[in-house]
């Protein structure tokens, strides 16, 4: 149940654990234990967050061992499921019952629970970030008690989802599945920046989930389209030119140079939800494997600001940048999600893996944008980041309260947690 400490690393390697302890447990009863007999505990996932959000000198726990479960309920409009399940395996159990989730984001190799708790998302006008999909949670509370929270019902829920870890153990949620459909994508390069700056509500309302790819050095972004096909659908031929730019030919990906076969497929040929979605095969390396990730939040009426806040600081960027990504994602009401009540668009940046030359173009970009209201990702580098954003968040002291409500005494506090909701 609890496993000799090795050094502990997040995906990207620029984070090393040194908790007292790891556990793995394989039992709910084991996990309840594990738990009510700790005094300092948090969670580790995937480790595909970027900082120190799961770090604790106490003790680290994986919830990768308990029992994978997916149950399908009776109306199949919901699914409670293993919240430790790789988003790729919980898509594939989905698909082979003839369901699917609403939107998955880049990359399927993450955790259903670490995905929620810091509010990850894909793209989509309409698509709200994962956390929305969450209609209930069964958690390991401070005493280790089993806890059930469902939406509509229980107070406090909507702050209970994207909850950076600091509520509990979360062992399962269920989440809200539709009929299972199909999607073609489709890739234009060298979009001008400023054509998409001008036309950014047409692009992005284009297709059921699109992106833009772009070194914000070079004025050039390519698009990414992907066309949702519901039953009985048929992909259609994607235009032969957007804004300019011509209908990719040949398969891409997103970090210039990098294997095209870690992508999924493109061309405009149709296949299942969970295998077009996400930008990457969850088989190979995501992305480019050695980098750094941060991400800002902004409302979707400032997006041309936005654009326009960073585009000067384009060769500062280019130096330091494997490529930058631009989404858009539906509001919802989840407290501390960076789409609180707001639309947002969200501007990624994959960085090289070198946080010392990073830095200073970073502290430029959250000069840039953090005036425009930007909200910071949860689980991605950043300077003053959350901290000096949290005024944007209107139910800040609201999700404060619920942590002291629901563990008084700290054991799922840490470092990461205290900086942002100190206690009172």
């Amino acid at each position: 149940m609890s496993d000799p400490i090795d050094p502990i690393r997040n995906w990207a390697g620029n984070v090393e654990f040194h908790p007292a302890r790891l556990h793995r447990p394989t039992s709910l009863e084991q996990l309840r234990a594990v738990v009510a007999g700790a005094e300092r505990i948090r969670v580790l996932g995937t480790g595909h967050s970027f900082n120190r959000i799961a770090d604790t000198d106490g003790d680290l726990l994986r919830i990768d061992a308990l029992p994978a479960q997916v149950e399908i309920a009776e109306d199949r409009r919901s699914a409670t499921v293993s919240a430790g399940l790789r988003l790729a395996e919980l898509a594939e159990r989905l698909q082979a019952e003839g369901l699917a989730l609403p939107n998955l984001p880049s990359l399927p190799h993450i955790s259903l629970a670490g995905a929620v708790a810091t509010a990850t998302h894909g793209s989509g006008d309409a698509n709200q970030n994962l956390a929305a999909f969450v209609r209930g949670i069964r958690l390991v509370d401070a005493r280790g008690e089993v806890v059930e929270l469902t939406r509509g019902e229980s107070e406090g829920f909507d702050g209970a989802v994207v909850s950076l870890g600091a509520l509990g153990v979360v062992t399962h949620m269920t989440v809200d599945v539709q009929p299972t459909f199909e999607v073609a994508q489709h890739v234009y390069h060298g979009v001008p920046l400023e054509e998409l700056t001008a036309h950014r509500e047409d692009v992005f309302a284009s297709g059921y989930s699109v992106s833009g790819f772009t070194d914000w050095g070079s004025g050039a972004v390519s698009v990414w389209r992907k066309m949702r096909l519901d039953a009985g659908g048929e992909a259609q031929q994607p235009p032969a030119e957007l804004l300019g730019a011509a209908l990719a030919t040949e398969p891409s990906h997103p970090v210039p140079g990098m294997p095209t076969e870690y992508c999924t497929a493109q061309l405009a040929v149709p296949g299942p939800w969970h295998e077009r979605l996400p930008h990457f095969r969850p088989d190979f390396t995501p992305s480019s494997g050695k980098e750094l990730q941060s991400e800002f939040f902004v409302p979707r009426e400032l997006a041309a600001e936005a654009f326009e806040a960073v585009r000067p600081l384009g060769a500062h960027v280019a130096r330091v940048l494997q490529i930058s990504e631009i989404r858009t994602i539906a509001a919802d009401e989840l407290w501390l999600s960076p789409c609180y009540q707001r639309d947002a668009v969200a501007l990624h940046f994959t960085w090289i893996a070198d946080l010392a030359a990073v830095e200073p173009v970073l502290a430029s970009i959250e000069d840039a944008l953090l005036p425009l209201g930007a909200r910071p990702h949860w689980g991605k580098v950043f300077l003053s980041g959350p901290a000096a954003a949290l005024a944007t968040y209107p139910r800040a002291e609201d999700f404060r309260s619920l942590i002291e409500r629901r563990d008084p005494a700290g054991k799922f506090r840490n470092a990461f947690v205290d900086g942002l909701f100190p206690r009172r």
